[in-house]
C-alpha cells in the first residue's frame, strides 16, 4: 500500500470534516497528526496504517471502529463515535460517511495527472480491467480497482486509494438500473470510457437489450474533455451507442471486435494450453500476441483493452506483449487441476462468479474448445441465471444448441429456471438436475473421472461457487490446469 496516501489535513481538507478524537488528553496528544497509506471500509481486509471508512449499507460500519483500530488503524472517518470506540482514537467527522469517502474520491482525481479508463458493459467488465492492469504497466504505475467495486460505494473507494503519481488508473463501473453509471462516471471523470458488449443481463429491470445499452452509453457522460470511447463494433447496438458516445461528446472514438470496420480487429485465434494466441489488425497493421487466458471471448477482451491502452497513451507494441501475463480470476475462467477421490486428477474451469446469457454461452464455447485427456469428459455444472425477466425460461433453454455445439458429455444443473434447458438438452447428455447447486454437489464428485474437464457457471444466488469449493477440498494437484488446446 502506499505510504502516506492521505494526511490528516489532506483529507480533511478534501471533506470539510473536523479532525477530533474521542476522550483523550488533548494537552498529551495531538489528534491531528496522522497519515494514511491507504483506505478500507471493511476490518477483515483493513491494513495497519489504513484509514477506516464506517460506511451504514448493510451493516453499520460504526460498529467496527473498535476492531478497525484494533487492526491497526491510523485513524476512522465516522458520522459518530460510538462509546466503544478507543479513547484518543483519531477521527475525521463528517455528516455523512459515504459522501465523505465520494469527496476523498474527487480530491484524489484531482491531485492526480495520470490517464483515468472507466469499463462497463454486461459481460467481461472486470477481465478488461485486469488486463489492463497488466497491458498499462510497462509503460507506468497503474491503479485498479480491486475485486469487482463497481457500485455506488466500491467506485469512489477504488477512487480514493488512487496513488497521485500512479500514470494510469482503471476503474469498474456495473449497474442494475438505468441511471446509476451516470454519478460513478461523472466522479471518475475518465480519459477513456468503454463498453465491452451489451447482452440480456439484468432485463428484469430494463425488459429490452436496447434500454441496456442506454444505460450503458451513460458512461460517456463523465468522459474528460477530449476523452475517447471505446466500442464494441460486433454488437448489435453499435450504431446507438456510436450516437451517444457522440452526443456526449467524445473526440474519439475506437472500436474492436471482429466486424472487418473495427479499428482493432481479431484475425485469428488458437487456444493455446491455458492461454490463446491472437492474430490482430490494429488500425490497419498486423500485431500478434499472446494472452494467458483461453476463450475467443477473452481475445475480443484484449483488444477493448488495447485499444484503450493507445486511446491513454500506451505503447502497443509493449501492452500486447504484456498480456502474455494476464490470468483470469478466480470465478471468471480461473484453472486448476483437482484430485479425484477414485484417483486421477480433472480439471476444473471455474466461471462461477455470475451470469448471463452473453457470457454463459462464451464459457461454454470455452468448454468446447479445450480438448480433455484419453477418457475424459466435457462436463457442464450450471446455474440459473437471475434477473432476466419474463424471458427467462427461454433463453435457458435457449441455451441447449451451445451445448451441443462445444461437445458436452455430461450436463448437470441447478434451479426451477435451468430445468427449461435440462428439458431441451438431449437425454444422452442430461446427467442430473436439482433445485439447488448443493444438492448437485456429491453427484457431480462422484461422476467425475480422470481427464474430464469440469465448467462450473451460474448467477452468485444460484450459488454454484459452493460446487466450485467443494472440488477444491479434494486438493488441488497444481496451480494451474494442463489442459490442451485443439
Amino acid at each position: 500500500m502506499t505510504s502516506g496516501l492521505w494526511t490528516a489535513y489532506e483529507a480533511a481538507a478534501a471533506t470539510g470534516g473536523a479532525l477530533c478524537a474521542r476522550g483523550g488528553d488533548p494537552d498529551r496528544w495531538i489528534a491531528e497528526e496522522w497519515a494514511a497509506g491507504g483506505v478500507s471500509i471493511d476490518t477483515r481486509t483493513l491494513k495497519k496504517g489504513e484509514m477506516f471508512v464506517a460506511l451504514k449499507d448493510v451493516r453499520d460500519g460504526h460498529d467496527f471502529l473498535a476492531a478497525a483500530f484494533a487492526k491497526g488503524a491510523s485513524a476512522a472517518l465516522v458520522e459518530r463515535a460510538p462509546d466503544d470506540t478507543p479513547e484518543g482514537a483519531p477521527l475525521l467527522l463528517v455528516p455523512d460517511a459515504l459522501e465523505g469517502l465520494r469527496d476523498l474520491a474527487r480530491a484524489a482525481r484531482l491531485r492526480n495527472f495520470g490517464k483515468r479508463i472507466a469499463v462497463t458493459g454486461s459481460a467481461g467488465k472486470t477481465s478488461v480491467k485486469e488486463m489492463l492492469r497488466c497491458a498499462l504497466a510497462p509503460s507506468g504505475e497503474v491503479h485498479a480497482s480491486d475485486k469487482s467495486y463497481n457500485n455506488h460505494w466500491g467506485v469512489p473507494l477504488s477512487l480514493a486509494r488512487l496513488p497521485m503519481r500512479a500514470e494510469f488508473s482503471v476503474f469498474e463501473i456495473g449497474m442494475n438500473h438505468a441511471g446509476e453509471i451516470t454519478p460513478l462516471t461523472r466522479l471518475v471523470a475518465p480519459h477513456v470510457a468503454i463498453i465491452t458488449t451489451v447482452a440480456q443481463a439484468h432485463l428484469e429491470f430494463f425488459g429490452t437489450t436496447e434500454k441496456i445499452a442506454e444505460a450503458k452509453a451513460e458512461i460517456f457522460l463523465g468522459l474528460s474533455k477530449g476523452g475517447a470511447a471505446i466500442l464494441p463494433r460486433d454488437n448489435e447496438h453499435y450504431a446507438l451507442l456510436l450516437r451517444r458516445a457522440e452526443e456526449a461528446g467524445a473526440a474519439r472514438i475506437l472500436t474492436f471486435g471482429e466486424d472487418p470496420e473495427a479499428d482493432f480487429r481479431l484475425m485469428d485465434y488458437a487456444i493455446d494450453g491455458e492461454g490463446g494466441l491472437i492474430k490482430a489488425s490494429v488500425r490497419g497493421a498486423p500485431l500478434a500476441y499472446r494472452i494467458g487466458a483461453p476463450g475467443r471471448h477473452q481475445a475480443i477482451n484484449s483488444l477493448a483493452a488495447l485499444a484503450a491502452a493507445f486511446a491513454a497513451g500506451a505503447s502497443i507494441e509493449r501492452a500486447a506483449r504484456a498480456l502474455r501475463r494476464h490470468r483470469p480470476a478466480e470465478g471468471r475462467g480461473a484453472r486448476r487441476a483437482i484430485h479425484l477421490p477414485r484417483g486421477g486428477e480433472a480439471i476444473l474451469v471455474d466461471e462461477s462468479y455470475n451470469a448471463n446469457p452473453a457470457s454463459m454461452a462464451a464459457a461454454i464455447a470455452l468448454l468446447g474448445a479445450q480438448k480433455p485427456e484419453r477418457g475424459g469428459r466435457r462436463v457442464a455444472v450450471l446455474g440459473e441465471m437471475l434477473e432476466l425477466g419474463p424471458d427467462a425460461p427461454a433463453l435457458h433453454a435457449e441455451l441447449a444448441p451451445a451445448l451441443v455445439a462445444a461437445g458436452v458429455d455430461r450436463l448437470y444443473v441447478a434451479g426451477d429456471l435451468m430445468r427449461h434447458l435440462w428439458e431441451k438438452a438431449p437425454a444422452e447428455m442430461r446427467a442430473g438436475a436439482a433445485s439447488s447447486a448443493a444438492g448437485l454437489a456429491e453427484a457431480v464428485i462422484a461422476d467425475l473421472r480422470a481427464g474430464d474437464i469440469v465448467m462450473i457457471k451460474g448467477s452468485n444466488a444460484s450459488k454454484v461457487s459452493e460446487i466450485v469449493r467443494r472440488l477444491d477440498d479434494l486438493g488441488e494437484t497444481g496451480p494451474r490446469a494442463r489442459a490442451g488446446g485443439e
